[in-house]
């Protein structure tokens, strides 16, 4: 491939490197030049640009992407379609990540223009999240590169999400007059949110004195009926031969390893009875924090083994402090804290015009208004506030939201379009808005718990990302925009939303796959039907 200025007159077939104007000419960066655009640029008085030339055999940095990708030997990980060079690699089921390091290693070391990056071996993921992208650094790839990478790429498993299964377990903590009834009772819920998402529950809890020979027979009675026993002890472990593992190894277990070297989780003990895993948790794991014993929990609820060598090398990486991008938090990020805002803009201000007459955000779903559900499902997402825009029938769709807490931003200029209600609502925002959620007011398949999984996303990315619903990897709504676009925002004109905004920004996109619900609107009589709305005069 060739690349670098050529002139204009030689340019069909070329990759425009750079974003070109003039007049009403409008090429984007990556455009393949026709016939027809070297005529235009020559019309507009452009004699030279800058371009890649694909030689002969090259691959686009779209098929290269999408080649790799599709040879990559992958479990439970789907590809999204190709943009820009670069293919994203989201997780079809929650659980954990793994990856041959060797492999990935070995095709980034064949040439710069083929890159593949990974989240971290054992990684916890949520479905729907980003587990790698493969990016194309130039406009196309020679032939002879692509046969090597693709050589390697499909003859070994590359990476795979290991789903979480949903156990049943059996929690014993010991007592000792010294502890609390209270510190009790906050272990168990601590401990159900973890297994939460796995899908697993406490199925029995007992508590009992802090005795090797109690706690044994504890374990040995519940282990039947049980697909793993946590034990928590009164008194931290001191020793391999300290209650708890002591514990195990009299109702007939093993202990596979007793310590690990992670702080926080030090004091893990790991242990079997009858081919199931018997877990001794430290005592930080009464906190919500991450530690190692979320290290060891999320491997077995993920069907893999953990060995006494695998704790052994959890040393490096090891010294823990609480990780915020973590895609299930331990504990939900208070208000108290420097948590980025995310506020909503719920956008209600159009006519309607597809429908022929009647508002469609006043049709009813459940004798309920569409404006009142979709708002009700905002406010019941974390959003900071709901800002309605109104304009169109403004009175009567104020009415329909009467007694709900949300405030009021009137755009008389709504005929203009989009733009204009976008602006609107991002510009009633508090000062402390790190985050605008946009939402359309005829969305009814959006749920609070979509919203809800969004803020999460923009929290974890530090109110830093662009944050978009998307529904089989395609794009949709809603989306969550930093404050570092609202100048932007301020700026667009006519019908238009942010979708260029998204397209154009450098800032980080992360897409959240909600299914169906992000790309149906009700725009039409037909829409409204299927969708089980009633339309009022």
């Amino acid at each position: 491939m060739k690349f670098g200025p050529i002139p204009v007159e030689q340019a069909a077939g070329a990759i425009l490197a750079h974003a070109t104007s003039a007049g009403s000419l409008r090429l984007r960066k990556s455009h393949r030049l026709t016939e027809a655009d070297v005529a235009a640029l020559l019309g507009a008085g452009i004699r030279e640009i800058i371009a890649a030339v694909p030689a002969p055999g090259d691959l686009d940095e779209n098929a290269a992407a999408s080649a790799i990708a599709s040879a990559l030997r992958t479990r439970h990980v789907a590809a999204k379609p190709a943009a820009t060079g670069r293919v994203n690699l989201h997780a079809t089921a929650g659980g954990v990540f793994t990856v041959d390091k060797a492999l990935i290693d070995a095709i980034n070391a064949i040439d710069p223009a083929v890159t593949i990056a990974t989240l971290a071996q054992h990684a916890a993921v949520t479905e729907g999240q980003m587990v790698a992208t493969v990016k194309i650094i130039p406009f196309a790839v020679p032939k002879s590169v692509m046969d090597q990478v693709l050589a390697l790429a499909s003859g070994i498993d590359a990476f795979a999400v290991h789903p979480f299964r949903a156990m049943r377990v059996a929690l014993i903590q010991t007592v000792l007059a010294s502890l609390k009834e209270s510190v009790l009772d906050k272990t168990a819920r601590v401990t159900e949110a973890r297994l939460a998402r796995s899908g697993s529950r406490i199925a029995q809890e007992r508590r009992v004195p802090h005795d090797a020979a109690a706690v044994a027979s504890e374990i040995s009675d519940m282990i039947g009926e049980s697909d793993m026993v946590i034990l928590f002890g009164a008194s931290a472990m001191s020793d391999p031969e300290d209650v708890i593992p002591a514990a195990i190894r009299a109702a007939g277990g093993k202990i596979i390893r007793a310590g690990m070297p992670v702080d926080p989780g030090n004091l893990l003990v790991l242990g079997t009875l009858d081919g199931k895993p018997v877990l001794g948790a430290p005592g930080c794991a009464r906190s919500p924090k991450e530690n190692g014993f979320d290290w060891v929990l999320d491997r077995l609820m993920a069907g893999l083994a953990v060995t006494d060598g695998d704790i052994a090398g959890m040393g490096v990486g090891g010294l823990l402090m609480e990780i915020p991008t973590r895609p299930q938090p331990r504990e939900e990020i208070s208000r108290s804290r420097a948590a980025p805002e995310v506020h909503a803009v719920l956008l209600a201000a159009g006519r309607s015009s597809r429908m022929g007459g009647p508002n469609k955000l006043l049709a009813e779903f459940d004798r309920v208004p569409l404006v009142r559900r979709t708002a009700e499902r905002v406010l019941g997402s974390r959003a900071r506030s709901v800002t309605v825009v109104t304009g169109h029938q403004g009175d009567r769709v104020e009415a329909a939201l009467s007694g709900l807490r949300v405030t009021f931003a009137d755009n008389p200029d709504y005929a203009s379009g989009l733009a204009s209600s976008l602006k609107a609502g991002v510009a009633a925002l508090p000062a402390a808005a790190a985050g605008a959620m946009i939402v359309l007011g005829d969305m009814p398949g959006v749920a609070a718990a979509d919203l809800a999984r969004l803020i999460g996303a923009f929290e974890r990315a530090g109110g830093s990302a662009i944050v978009r619903a998307t529904h089989d990897g395609k794009r949709g709504n809603p989306v969550i925009l930093p404050r570092a676009v609202f100048a932007d925002i301020a700026a667009i004109q006519g019908d238009t939303g942010a979708r260029h905004i998204v397209e154009a920004s450098a800032i980080e996109v992360i897409d959240v796959e909600i299914g169906k619900a992000a790309s149906v609107d009700v725009d039409t009589p037909d829409a409204m039907r299927e969708a089980g709305g009633v339309l009022q005069d």
